[in-house]
């Protein structure tokens, strides 16, 4: 997968970026809304089998570029019945709230829907990250409910999530 808009550039990781996952999956600042407070513990080698197990058809980890700069990842999960789940994470924080989340994921939702067919795309985030519910809401996304200490983080605190999905004809892109 390829996708460009003006500076952006949304790309399939590779095993060569197995270093900079590892090095982004390691910090625990990065990883806490993902339930991760203390890091991932994996190495190098690991993630580069698992990104060699990356398909388009199934899964696929993609890498955020801004100006050729890597300062993300965000990953596609088809989940059959012409639905995606998605997932971003915006790593290097002096790129936070500069509205690079809401364009990524535009660039990404559109080519989901109008050049993959998708029908419906889902995501989930914590309930204490307002940042991103606001730009899932600025999207289109359809807030779906929460759950309830649905899941436990790595130091067993019980944390909550909202689920959200996106429909073609409630999408609203900005990168048009």
């Amino acid at each position: 997968m390829l996708i460009k808009y003006q500076n952006l550039t949304i790309r399939n990781a590779g095993i060569e970026d197995a270093s900079l996952l590892c090095k982004w999956w390691s910090d625990g600042k990065i990883m806490a809304h993902a339930g991760f407070p203390d890091g991932i513990k994996t190495s190098e080698e690991v993630i580069a089998q698992s990104l060699l197990k990356d398909t388009d058809e199934v899964h696929r980890r993609l890498i955020l570029m801004v100006d050729e700069v890597a300062i993300g990842e965000m990953n596609v999960r088809n989940m059959g019945d012409h639905t995606a789940e998605i997932g971003i994470k915006i790593c290097d924080f002096s790129r936070h709230n500069q509205g690079l989340g809401k364009k990524f994921l535009s660039m990404l939702i559109q080519f989901l829907f109008e050049e993959m067919g998708y029908k419906r795309i889902i995501l989930d985030t914590n309930v204490k990250n307002l940042a991103a519910q606001r730009v899932y809401g600025s999207l289109g996304f359809t807030n779906l409910g929460v759950r309830e200490n649905a899941w436990e983080d790595q130091r067993g605190e019980l944390q909550s999530s909202i689920d959200y999905q996106l429909i073609p004809e409630d999408f609203i892109s900005f990168c048009r």
